[in-house]
């Protein structure tokens, strides 16, 4: 469906990519999920570039950092933000799943499902297209990361995925933009509080997600027809 954009602009990075696509290509029918985590400030600073009322999903898990949701209210007010869309967990979803809060330690990949990857995609209906902030540099199943792809019907669109470490560090210095503040106190990937603990580095900045587990992903971005692919691997 979208092979002739993908053909024309996945040569193309950051703000290059985003204003066509943004501006003309779907005007009203894209929108961008941030974490508002460690790296977030780039890409939304660049989105703001180009319309401060682009639809910002952003994903309340309800064990989220309390620094993770000052430090969205700082960059929403810094960069002028103007249309950011909070989706959490279905009540009855958790009631059921995760009634105690420990979901998380029996079976990860149903917390994440119920806490990010289901909220997606009621977040995402009614949008042909998605930006999301995922770099190659990350490793694992993000090496080979393309810019622009369809998946599940959409197209999906990684303005940073040829970006380095010491690309993002020079942009947030050439535009003072602030730090999560959790960086200076260890953290290179910010996720939700359990699952998250100090390390990484800038080679490796993910390895304090899941530390200990296979668990790689929080499943939002491997998905078939809309479901995890671990979860779907094992039903």
């Amino acid at each position: 469906m979208y092979e002739h954009l993908i053909k024309r602009l996945s040569f193309f990075d950051g703000i290059d990519i985003l204003e066509p696509l943004v501006k003309h290509v779907f005007r009203d029918r894209i929108a961008l999920v941030s974490s508002f985590g460690a790296e977030s400030a780039v890409l939304l600073h660049m989105a703001a570039q180009v319309d401060r009322n682009i639809p910002v999903i952003f994903l309340d898990t309800q064990k989220l950092f309390w620094e993770t949701i000052a430090y969205r209210s700082k960059l929403v007010d810094l960069l002028g933000l103007t249309n950011i869309r909070i989706f959490k967990p279905d009540e009855d979803s958790v009631r059921l799943l995760d009634p105690m809060g420990e979901l998380h330690q029996s079976d990860p990949d149903m917390c994440c499902n119920i806490r990010k990857t289901q909220p997606l995609q009621e977040a995402l209906s009614g949008y042909d297209a998605w930006i999301s902030g995922r770099k190659r540099y990350h490793g694992g199943g993000r090496a080979s990361l393309p810019t622009l792809e369809e998946a599940d019907g959409r197209l999906k669109v990684e303005p940073l995925a040829r970006f380095t470490a010491a690309d993002l560090k020079a942009y947030m210095s050439h535009f003072d933009l602030p730090a999560h503040p959790l960086v200076a106190e260890g953290y290179h990937s910010i996720g939700c509080v359990p699952c998250t603990v100090k390390g990484g580095s800038s080679d490796n900045p993910r390895a304090g997600r899941w530390a200990g587990q296979s668990k790689e992903e929080c499943g939002i971005h491997w998905t078939v027809n809309g479901q995890p692919v671990r979860l779907a691997k094992a039903s």
